[in-house]
């Protein structure tokens, strides 16, 4: 899965209806509405966002992996740093 782009949009483009994200979104709501298509059952709808969620954090999982495999020393060091982190704020 990869990952979403997220496109540079002002809040102007927005408010002026020029963003194209939010063009593409309305002209998709249009034709959902033209075609009166019913709303998925709740149930299924939370079904799949779960699956949508559980494949990114596999995929998260899998590029942690990859990264600790690649560079060990670093990630033990990132993982004592933060540690150490937790430890001062947890001290408090």
């Amino acid at each position: 899965m990869a990952e979403p782009h997220v496109p540079d949009v002002s809040p102007e483009d927005i408010v002026n209806g020029t963003a194209t994200e939010s063009l593409r979104l309305e002209q998709e709501a249009d034709a959902i509405i033209a075609r009166n298509i019913p709303p998925r059952p709740l149930r299924q709808a939370v079904r799949e966002d779960a699956a949508e969620a559980r494949a990114w954090a596999d995929h998260r999982v899998k590029h942690a992996r990859d990264a600790i495999r690649e560079e060990p020393v670093r990630a033990i060091l990132y993982a004592l740093g933060l540690g150490v982190l937790i430890g001062l704020l947890a001290a408090r």
